[in-house]
């Protein structure tokens, strides 16, 4: 799919043109242009990144093929980001998808294969705006970023709230399957810090006004994206010490129980020793034993060896030793 919008003096004054428009409007420097490729074809991605803006042929191929790892390269006339957005189609774990933009002087191009809550609020703002929007490309790329960042709260805010449970689980002792749920939320956590560190670098190379690109008024609010991330990061670092002390807690009060486990074991071995070592030792061999005489002696100590072991086998399981 190929949104665009056109920008005269910060105002839309146009939207969703024909690839001949677009190769038009890119020719008049009084216009900016910003397109939107969400989940393009093949034929579109060369028909726009190609045909009217001609990209570096490096810089396609890394736009299209998938990167781990966010990042931006000058490529004079442009820039080339890469960031990573939050996943929301994934409801049951923390992932991160790939957005990509071209920004120059006078165009933005956005290029992403999954649906992204920032582009798409950013698109619905500018279809509704009456006013002025943006007098720049690089004040719609920080609409854009921005929104990226802030969508990584409520993120933040839930792993919060999964960590207080988790604490909580591990004081009361009542749940028995911690140890996947701390590995999971470590994974995720994980997943977070590598995300956000290198999105704040790049945030940082455009605050500093490397480029030439980025126009001075646009800095402070650059220095703000990149102090959000910043903040982000550091959240996620002390999310993932609470989780640490958690798991330390968790670990302590297993070795705890197994060794109270251990105690009565060993306390029902030594007191069982006695009769064990008894009978071991004189083999229930005596001259007068008249149990040994009756029609049902085998099959009633049989029962009564059974009920035993499942009595103890209740007890071991209601103190969880098994």
């Amino acid at each position: 799919m190929i949104q665009s919008f056109i920008f005269s003096e910060g105002k839309v004054v146009g939207r969703d043109l024909e690839l001949e428009a677009l190769r038009l409007v890119r020719g008049d420097k009084g216009l900016i242009l910003w397109v939107n490729l969400f989940n393009p074809t093949p034929e579109e991605t060369k028909a726009i990144l190609e045909g009217v803006f001609q990209f570096h042929p490096l810089a396609i191929e890394d736009c299209v093929a998938p990167s781990s790892l966010p990042k931006v390269e000058d490529y004079e006339d442009y820039l080339f980001l890469v960031m990573h957005a939050v996943d929301f189609n994934r409801t049951d774990k923390f992932t991160t998808t790939e957005l990509n933009l071209f920004l120059g002087r006078e165009f933005l191009v956005t290029f992403h294969p999954t649906p992204l809550k920032s582009v798409a609020s950013v698109l619905d703002r500018c279809a509704k705006a009456t006013g002025i929007v943006a007098r720049g490309p690089d004040r719609l790329a920080h609409l854009v970023l921005d929104a990226l960042v802030d969508n990584y709260k409520p993120v933040t805010d839930e792993f919060r709230t999964e960590l207080e449970e988790i604490e909580a689980d591990v004081l009361s002792g009542d749940a028995h399957d911690l140890t996947v749920r701390l590995l999971g939320v470590r994974t995720e956590l994980n997943t977070l810090r590598a995300a956000v560190r290198p999105q704040r670098e790049v945030a940082a190379r455009l605050a500093h006004g490397e480029s030439k690109l980025i126009r001075p008024v646009m800095l402070p609010y650059f220095r703000d994206l990149r102090d959000n991330l910043v903040r982000i990061e550091e959240t996620a670092t002390t999310h993932a010490d609470q989780l640490l002390i958690s798991f330390d807690l968790h670990l302590s009060r297993s070795d705890f129980e197994a060794n109270e486990g251990i105690k009565v074991l060993t306390a029902l071995t030594a007191i069982s020793l006695p009769a064990t070592l008894v009978s071991t030792w004189y083999g229930m061999n005596f001259a007068h034993m008249p149990e040994l005489d009756g029609r049902w002696s085998y099959p009633l100590v049989g029962a009564i060896t059974l009920a035993l072991t499942y009595l103890v086998y209740r007890w071991c399981k209601r103190r969880g030793l098994i």
